[in-house]
């Protein structure tokens, strides 16, 4: 697996590109780009000129939900980071201490039977760890009024320190984000697709790349721990199965924009490679020994890289791909996490 990469504080993007100059708008980020140890340097506009006609993007149509809420655990002061909605009603959460800057700091998970006093007489108690392997995220009961109104009420996007200050909603929702009808989203932006604006998918479309929209509900990343994905809500429609398929079969890339689009498509692909309309759970972790099936490209930001993330970008691209690309990144002062530049991979 490619080394454990530390990233220069002073690399972190603290404030989306468009706030960054007069006149720049979210395609004004740079895209470094990967075909096996040949690295490139672009921005993100040229994207159309290096693809070509009959190649198709997946896109996450996932909402960012305003996912973080202050609320009191006896008498401590916490945040709440609400991550899924399980089908039982419940949601899994992480629990996290108020840092003083605007940010939270990691927080000891549990026990059992915790309450959480949140806003609008919401009260919610912590029952269950979402997994053997971390306390991190729990799964939580809900009582009184909706999650969803007090999301919409009380809740901000998830904030970590690496920003500067907070943001309004509308900086963390991509151009694909499709509300939902019973308020499900992301915890967290689905942040590769950020950059892309109308002109970009106008210019796309124009020179016959194609779109297939799938929707991936993600949870909150695992920023202190190396832990794999957990399950996530997902669904590939019809038409997009349909649209897959006729790409591949007609010679064009299958790219993936985010780690999310490719878990999603890999999930609803067969053993043969055909894509088929799924919904539901995955719990799909991509690896170099599992493979992709379908995927020929990702589209992805630059993150701290976690194992799972590294995983699936070694079974994209390939292990030499990801370490050129990831000293070119470090090279190169290329800007890291979800308002920050991105990476194409091709294989």
């Amino acid at each position: 697996m490619t080394p454990a990469v530390r990233v220069p504080e002073e690399l972190s993007a603290r404030v989306p590109v468009e706030q960054r100059g007069p006149g720049l708008d979210r395609d004004a980020v740079r895209m470094l780009v990967s075909r096996g140890a040949e690295v490139a340097h672009h921005t993100f506009t040229e994207l159309p000129r290096l693809l070509r006609a009959g190649d198709l993007l997946v896109v996450n149509t996932s909402a960012t939900l305003a996912a973080a809420v202050d609320g009191w655990s006896g008498h401590a002061r916490v945040v709440v980071h609400f991550s899924t909605r399980g089908d039982d009603g419940r949601w899994a959460v992480e629990l996290r201490e108020p840092d003083g800057r605007g940010t939270t700091r990691p927080r000891a998970g549990g026990p059992a039977g915790t309450e959480v006093c949140l806003p609008g007489g919401v009260r919610l108690v912590l029952e269950e760890p979402l997994s053997g392997r971390s306390e991190r995220l729990w799964w939580a009961r809900v009582a009184g009024p909706g999650v969803v109104g007090l999301l919409r009420e009380h809740g901000r996007p998830i904030r970590y320190a690496y920003t500067e200050r907070d943001q309004p909603l509308s900086a963390y929702q991509t151009i694909f984000a499709l509300p939902s009808a019973d308020g499900a989203g992301s915890a967290e932006m689905p942040s590769a697709a950020r950059p892309f604006t109308g002109r970009v998918v106008a210019e796309l479309l124009s020179r016959g790349v194609w779109f297939a929209p799938v929707t991936l509900h993600t949870g909150v990343a695992s920023t202190e721990a190396h832990e794999p994905p957990y399950p996530e809500c997902f669904a590939v429609p019809e038409a997009s199965a349909r649209l897959i398929n006729a790409a591949k079969a007609g010679g064009g890339r299958v790219v993936a924009v985010g780690t999310t689009a490719v878990r999603a498509v890999e999930s609803a692909a067969g053993a043969d490679g055909v894509v088929r309309p799924r919904a539901g759970w995955t719990g799909l972790v991509v690896t170099p020994e599992r493979g992709v099936r379908v995927v020929d490209g990702l589209l992805t930001g630059l993150h701290e890289p976690e194992a799972s993330h590294l995983l699936m970008l070694e079974a994209v691209a390939g292990r030499v791909a990801v370490e050129r690309g990831y000293e070119a990144a470090l090279q190169g002062r290329y800007l890291w996490h979800e308002f920050g530049d991105v990476h194409l991979v091709l294989r």
